[in-house]
């Protein structure tokens, strides 16, 4: 409680905006780790798309000590800076609110608020609510020694949403990406969470990652096999290199939650415990060579714990050798198992291709296989003009994808808090269609998703932002956006409903909130 007071403190805009200005002079920038809001990372995805990185950049977040250590992929500092060529920005506008570093003494901290203060209103809607988010928080991040990482993040929000997302938080009790709720002036939502991991480098080639949080595994803007979607869960993720770098393979152990009651005969006037079920996933990635990337996974998500909620498991669980399991269990257990594998071939340090498959079930009750596809593409420095990035990505996953349908059986489905933990609309088609344009401190965003889900309904969702970085070490940033959604069902019109959501903005913009759907 004492954390969540400071907090607050810190929630007055004009006094945190002078804190950071002032404060800005006297600390060091650097990037903090968790898989990166989308428009934040892509000046470091520009250095990833050139043929002389060699960093696995499929698996988010990264691993620090691999690159920064030992040297595998070249100068960190580099890669994960901040590319604004302004000498004012570089030295007033590019350092963290705290950083403690002491000298001659191999530790380093550094604090930033966490801040996300919007307001606005959807101009279609005929009650003319004030819609709102004011999240309060703080994300930190150190080292203590050559082969210590750690790094934490706590959020307090209070939200009033449009009505697209307040019906979907209402029928899934969830904000998506941000766990439960509670009633917050009777139309809005409480909501608060947190994420932290501590990264350990056993040996030069072996790292051990601990945490509460989440992964992404592809290089698009939406994953088909495991993406940052859905709500923080514990794991433990064991990564190794071989072959000088070109070969990373990694483990990840964790526990997720159908929002079901897990005991059969609850203690009367206790908290109600969620039904829980163990994951394991397995993810090769391979250099080919400086333009190929290869990436090969699986995943297994197993049956829940049972009516006392205790988790049975055999040793095929524990098994870390990857594509084992599909022998052991198939596609169609009630262990639900996926395979798939990704690409990105690099043409030119400009254009980069990118694409995944991915395989689930192949006994549907309609006789459908489970199965998905991605193919994308990416335009850095397009036409010659300086940070002006655009992507290209379709989507395609069938129905009945990511569920365990042996028997009908549904409990091991491949989803965490009522969300699917790795493609966002769950299945359809969708065309992602994305535009960043930054000179020095300035930005323009713009996003089109047009999805299909199957003979029901489409969505077309058009998303425009400008704004201006205040400070780019935590990406603290001011803006102005719009987004326009419309959703029509072919038999339903009735039931056709649109948004036209107009907003301002300060917020500290480093992890992704996927509302596009």
């Amino acid at each position: 409680m004492k954390v969540l007071t400071k907090c607050r403190r810190f929630s007055q805009p004009g006094f945190l905006f002078f804190l950071i200005v002032f404060s800005s002079s006297v600390v060091k920038a650097q990037f903090y780790n968790l898989p990166n809001d989308h428009s934040f990372s892509i000046l470091s995805e520009k250095i990833l798309a050139e043929k002389d990185s060699a960093i696995h950049s499929s698996i988010q977040p990264y691993i620090p000590f691999f690159s920064e250590k030992y040297n595998y992929h070249g100068d960190t500092h580099q890669v994960f800076k901040y590319l604004i060529d302004d000498p004012f920005i570089d030295v007033v506008f590019r350092k963290h609110l705290i950083n403690i570093a002491p000298k001659k003494q191999n530790f380093d901290l550094h604090i930033d608020p966490l801040l996300n203060l919007e307001f606005g209103r959807d101009l279609v809607d005929s009650l003319k609510k004030n819609l709102y988010t004011n999240t309060r928080g703080f994300i930190a991040s150190g080292h203590i020694g050559e082969r210590f990482y750690f790094e934490t993040l706590l959020a307090e929000n209070q939200s009033m949403f449009p009505e697209y997302l307040s019906n979907y938080a209402t029928a899934t009790k969830i904000i998506p990406g941000q766990g439960r709720w509670k009633t917050y002036k009777t139309t809005g939502y409480d909501y608060a969470f947190s994420s932290g991991f501590i990264s350990i480098q056993a040996s030069k080639n072996f790292n051990i990652q601990l945490g509460h949080g989440k992964h992404k595994i592809g290089h698009g803007y939406r994953s088909l096999l495991l993406s940052d979607n859905a709500f923080n869960y514990p794991y433990a993720k064991f990564t190794q290199q071989w072959l000088k770098g070109r070969l990373q393979y990694s483990n990840i152990y964790a526990v997720f939650m159908n929002l079901v009651p897990a005991l059969s005969n609850p203690t009367p006037g206790t908290e109600t415990l969620f039904q829980k079920k163990a994951s394991a996933f397995q993810y090769l990635s391979y250099n080919i060579n400086k333009s190929i990337q290869l990436g090969f996974f699986q995943g297994l998500i197993w049956k829940p714990a049972d009516e006392k909620n205790q988790q049975h498991l055999d040793w095929h669980y524990f098994n870390p050798v990857i594509y084992t399991n599909l022998l052991a269990y198939q596609l169609d257990n009630a262990n639900n198992l996926l395979i798939g594998n990704d690409f990105k071939i690099k043409f030119s340090k400009h254009v980069n291709f990118y694409g995944q498959f991915m395989l689930d079930n192949t006994n549907s009750p309609t006789g459908v296989k489970g199965w998905g596809g991605q193919l994308g593409l990416n335009y850095f420095d397009a036409f010659g003009l300086k940070n002006l990035f655009l992507q290209a990505e379709f989507n395609h996953v069938t129905f009945y994808s990511y569920n365990s349908n042996s028997s009908g059986y549904t409990g091991s489905s491949y989803s965490h808090y009522n969300q699917n933990i790795a493609y966002t609309p769950g299945y359809g088609d969708e065309l992602v269609l994305i535009s960043n344009y930054r000179y020095h401190r300035f930005y323009l965003d713009l996003k089109f998703n047009y999805q299909i889900s199957g003979y029901q309904y489409q969505i077309s969702i058009l998303t425009t932002k400008i704004g201006y970085v205040i400070n780019p070490s935590y990406n603290f940033n001011i803006y102005l956006g719009m987004n326009n959604r419309a959703q029509n069902f072919d038999n339903f019109y009735s039931l056709n409903n649109k948004t036209n959501y107009i907003y301002l903005g300060l917020r500290t913009s480093i992890y992704n909130l996927y509302y596009d759907f």
